[in-house]
């Protein structure tokens, strides 16, 4: 199949279709908007909750695939060029034609960014910090990840008091390879009051939580607290 590279409707459509066709076909249920022009395409019924998509389309250059995040609409005045939030979507999902694959990328990776790059090969340089494999976001296991995940959530929260976490603070659960990539990231939304709960081969390891003098661990700079979930770490 060729697409032209000057039509980004058609291009759009394509995606939209290639990855409405690989969730359908992983027994995921796929509904769509019945207007245009809204901020997701699709929408999943994932771990209980129904989940807004935006879907891209993705290429390949220099070994990673490409998947532009910025978006544009017009107004009565303008042409606006804006990022996706947490408050309008909850997941991107790009198809990518050099490669015949699906990717799908949780808004927590994604939100306000221009642009995200998933690298298919290790740098020359050796480099592992700070990137994204492909591999992992591959729709089939990004979808059960992101399935895992939500459950998890609504157990954590319908398990636990309301005095367990204190001051109703808002807490994410996230795994332990995804903060290794972003900690700078993470560490910032804990410094302002966000609980960082972080899981390693799917089971509770540590947590990151605003500094407080009620704390019982290693402070690091940054009014952060670094709290262990497991009394023995797994191997």
């Amino acid at each position: 199949m060729f697409v032209s590279l000057d039509n980004p409707n058609q291009k759009g459509a394509i995606a939209e279709l290639k990855v409405a066709t690989a969730a359908t076909c992983l027994g995921v249920p796929v509904l769509r908007p019945m207007t245009e022009h809204g901020r997701y395409d699709l929408a999943f019924e994932v771990g209980g909750r129904v989940l807004r998509v935006q879907c891209k389309w993705a290429g390949v250059r220099g070994g990673v695939v490409v998947v532009n995040l910025r978006t544009s609409y017009l107004t009565k005045t303008r042409e606006v060029r804006a990022a996706y939030g947490a408050d309008e979507i909850d997941a991107v999902a790009a198809y990518c034609e050099d490669l015949d694959r699906c990717y799908l990328l949780p808004i927590e990776l994604v939100q306000d960014m221009r642009a995200i790059h998933l690298r298919l090969h290790p740098p020359r340089n050796g480099q592992r910090a700070a990137l994204h494999w492909a591999a992992d976001y591959e729709l089939p296991g990004a979808i059960a990840q992101l399935g895992e995940r939500r459950a998890g959530s609504a157990k954590a929260v319908g398990s636990s008091p309301t005095s367990s976490t204190q001051d109703n603070r808002r807490e994410t659960v996230v795994g332990a390879h995804e903060v290794r990539n972003r900690f700078g990231w993470y560490l910032e939304r804990a410094a302002a009051g966000e609980d960082i709960r972080v899981t390693r081969r799917g089971r509770p390891y540590v947590r990151l939580t605003p500094d407080s003098s009620h704390a019982r661990a290693h402070r690091p700079p940054g009014g952060v607290a670094l709290t262990s979930d497991s009394p023995t770490p797994p191997a």
